[in-house]
């Protein structure tokens, strides 16, 4: 995993974190942090966690290492 996926899986998880406290507490962290919804910074950050998703449907669809090895051939007693 590169460096600017496993950037982009942090934002993504942030994202998600938000996401909860506003679904379970109608709470916007984002928005506390950086002034609300509309100030730029706030809207900054959330089209940077929006670009982070987009860029995780990558690993989405790209083949595990672990499912593409085959398996190693063992002697039969």
């Amino acid at each position: 995993m590169s460096g600017i996926q496993r950037t982009a899986l942090v934002l993504t998880i942030i994202g998600a974190i938000n996401w909860g406290l506003i679904g379970f507490f109608q709470f916007d962290l984002v928005a506390a942090i950086f002034g609300g919804q509309a100030s730029g910074l706030s809207r900054i950050i959330y089209g940077l966690v929006g670009l982070a998703g987009i860029i995780n449907l990558g690993l989405l669809f790209k083949p595990s290492e672990e499912v593409a090895r085959e398996p190693e051939s063992r002697p039969t007693p």
